[in-house]
C-alpha cells in the first residue's frame, strides 16, 4: 500500500526511485516526495495532518496502540457486564427485590449518558489523553468503592457514578485512536478496536465464573459481610484503573488535538515517536517539516476558543441535531433512530438479565416459570452459589467470537444494511424461541445464538451509522443516537425489573418484538456498501 502526500494521484502514477520502497518503511522519502512533484526544496517542508500520518509509517506503534486502547475499551465492557454477573448472589446480600436489580442495572448507563455528553465536550477543549485519564479513573476508583457499600442506596450511587466514567472513555478511546491512523488503514484499525469489547465481555464472565463460587472469599467488616461477590467487583475495577496508568505514564497526546490547539512542536514530537517505533530497525531517518492548519479549521478552532453565551451554545449545540432530521437526511435519521433504540433496549435489557434468568432454570423448564419472589427465607436462594450459572455466562460471552468472525469476512461483501437487517430478525426470533422452550439446555442454546448474532446487529450499525453521513455531521449524529440507545437501555433494565416476576412474559416477547420493528425499518436505510466517505 503506498502513502500519497502532496499532490497524491501524481504520487501513485510516478515510477519509484532506485532503493525506494512502496511500505509503511518508506521513510525520509516519503516527506520529501510532495516537493519533488512541485520540483521545490524546503528546508522545513509543510506537511497536512493526514500527510504527516501518513509519513510516520504504519507498524509497531500502530499496533502497541491498539492494544492498550483495546484493554480500555474491554475494561468498559467489564465494569458495565459485572453489574449482571453479580445479582444472583448480591440480592441476598443487599436484599434487592427484582425492581431493585432492574435499577441498579439502569444506574450505569444512566451515569454513561451524563458522562457522554461531559467527557466529550472536554476531549476538544482539554486533550483526549487527560480526558482518557480521568474518565478510566473515575470508572476503576468507584466500581471499586462500590464492593465495600453495605447499602443499596450507596451501592447504586456508587455504580452511577462508576458509569459517568465509562460514558466519558468509550467515545473518548474511539476519537483518540483514530486520529492516530493512516488514512486507509483507519476503518480496519477501529473494526480490531471493537472486537476488544467482546474480550472484555469474555474476561467478565471468565472472573465471576472463578471468583463468585468460591466460598473462600468472605470476611465480616463489622456491618459489612464481604462476600465473594465483592472481590469480584474489586478485580472488575482493576483493568480501567490499570488503563488510566498506562495512558498516564506511556501514552503521547493526539497529534491531531496538538496541532488545533496551536501545539505544533509538541505535535512534530508525537509524529517523531511514531516514526521512530514504526522504523524501528530500518536505516531511514526522520525528515524535518512543519504542519499546515487550513484556514477553515482556523475558523472552526477561533469559534470554538471564542466564549459564547448559554443560549448561544444551546443554540449550537441543537444546530447538527437539526440538520440530521430535515431534508435528504430525515427519512433515514428516522428509521436510525428507531432502530438504535429497538437493539439497545432488547439487547441491555436482555443481556444484563441473563444470569439471572439462568438461575431461575437451574431445575430445568423455561425462564419465565419460575418465579422468585422476594421472600423471608430469600437466602436460601443464593447460597450455596451454583456455579454452572456462570459457566453458562461464560459460554454465552464467547459465543459472540463466531459473530465477530462472520462480520469481519462478510461486511464488504454484503454491506452493512443487509447484515444489519438479517441479524436484526433472526435476533428477535431467537429471543421469542428463549420464551416458547421447556429444557435448560435449549435455552442456552438459544441464548448463544442470540449472542452471536446480535453482535452482529452492532458491528454492521457501527459501519452504517459512520456511512450514512457526512463528516461534519457524523460524530453529532452518532453521538445522538447513542444517547438515544443510553434512554433505551435504561427503559429495557427497569422494565425487566418491574415485570419480570409477576408478567415475564411481557419484557421477553417485547424485547422479540421489538429487535423484529429494528430488523424491518433497517430494510428502508440507503444501501451503503463501499461507497465513499463524504
Amino acid at each position: 500500500m503506498s502513502h500519497h502526500f502532496g499532490t497524491g494521484d501524481v504520487d501513485a502514477r510516478r515510477p519509484l526511485l532506485s532503493g525506494e520502497q512502496l511500505d509503511s518503511d518508506e521513510g525520509e522519502i516519503i516527506f520529501e516526495r510532495s516537493i519533488e512533484h512541485e520540483g521545490v526544496r524546503n528546508a522545513a517542508k509543510k506537511l497536512s495532518y493526514e500527510e504527516a500520518v501518513e509519513g510516520s509509517g504504519f507498524g509497531l506503534f500502530h499496533w502497541l496502540l491498539l492494544l492498550v486502547c483495546g484493554w480500555a475499551n474491554a475494561s468498559d465492557a467489564v465494569e458495565i457486564l459485572c453489574v449482571s454477573f453479580l445479582l444472583p448472589t448480591a440480592r441476598c446480600d443487599l436484599l434487592l427485590s427484582s425492581a431493585d436489580m432492574g435499577l441498579l442495572t439502569a444506574s450505569i448507563f444512566l451515569g454513561m449518558m451524563v458522562g457522554g455528553y461531559v467527557w466529550g465536550y472536554l476531549a476538544d477543549q482539554r486533550g483526549r489523553r487527560k480526558v482518557l485519564v480521568v474518565s478510566l479513573t473515575v470508572n476503576g476508583v468507584f466500581g471499586c468503592l462500590a464492593s465495600f457499600s453495605p447499602w443499596f442506596w450507596l451501592f447504586l450511587l456508587l455504580r452511577f457514578l462508576s458509569g459517568v466514567g465509562v460514558g466519558g472513555s468509550i467515545p473518548v478511546i474511539f476519537s483518540y485512536f483514530s486520529e492516530f491512523m493512516p488514512r486507509l488503514r483507519r476503518g480496519a484499525m477501529i473494526s480490531a478496536l471493537a472486537t476488544f469489547w467482546m474480550a472484555g465481555n469474555i474476561l467478565a464472565a471468565g472472573l465471576a465464573w472463578l471468583v463468585i463460587p468460591r466460598t473462600w472469599a468472605h470476611v465480616s467488616l463489622g456491618v459489612l459481610d464481604f462476600q465473594s461477590w465483592r472481590l469480584f467487583v474489586v478485580l472488575c475495577s482493576i483493568p480501567s484503573l490499570s488503563s488510566a496508568l498506562i495512558f498516564k505514564l506511556l501514552m503521547p497526546e493526539s497529534p491531531k488535538f496538538l496541532m488545533e490547539a496551536g501545539q505544533e512542536a509538541e505535535a512534530i514530537q508525537v509524529f517523531r515517536q511514531m516514526f521512530d517505533l514504526n522504523n524501528r530497525g530500518k536505516e531511514n531517518t526522520f525528515s524535518e517539516f512543519s504542519l499546515s492548519v487550513s484556514s477553515k479549521l482556523k475558523e472552526e478552532l477561533e469559534e470554538v476558543r471564542t466564549p459564547a453565551s448559554l443560549p448561544k451554545m444551546l443554540k449550537k449545540g441543537l444546530t447538527p441535531i437539526k440538520k440530521i432530521f430535515s431534508g435528504a437526511l430525515k427519512g433515514r435519521s428516522v428509521a436510525l433512530l428507531i432502530i438504535f433504540y429497538c437493539i439497545s433496549f432488547g439487547y441491555y435489557g436482555l443481556w444484563m438479565w441473563f444470569p439471572e434468568l439462568f438461575e431461575r432454570v437451574e431445575d430445568g423448564g423455561s425462564p419465565c416459570a419460575n418465579i422468585s419472589l422476594p421472600s423471608p427465607d430469600h437466602d436460601r436462594n443464593c447460597y450455596p452459589v451454583k456455579t454452572a450459572v456462570y459457566m453458562e455466562g461464560f459460554i454465552i460471552a464467547a459465543s459472540n467470537l463466531p459473530g465477530n468472525i462472520f462480520t469481519i469476512l462478510v461486511m464488504d461483501s454484503t454491506g452493512g444494511k443487509v447484515l444489519l437487517s438479517g441479524s436484526l430478525m433472526v435476533s428477535s426470533v431467537s429471543v421469542f424461541l428463549i420464551y416458547v422452550v421447556q429444557t435448560k439446555a435449549q435455552s442456552l442454546g438459544l441464548s448463544c445464538v442470540f449472542s452471536g448474532v446480535s453482535v452482529i446487529a452492532w458491528n454492521a450499525l457501527d459501519v452504517v451509522g459512520t456511512e450514512l453521513y457526512p463528516t461534519q455531521l457524523r460524530s453529532s449524529a452518532l453521538g445522538f443516537f447513542t444517547g438515544v440507545g443510553r434512554v433505551a437501555a435504561i427503559m429495557g433494565n427497569i422494565t425487566f425489573g418491574k415485570l419480570v416476576d409477576t408478567n415475564c412474559a411481557v419484557p421477553v416477547l417485547l424485547v422479540s418484538a421489538l429487535l423484529l420493528t429494528g430488523g424491518l425499518v433497517a430494510l428502508l436505510l440507503p444501501q451503503t456498501k463501499q461507497t465513499e466517505l463524504t
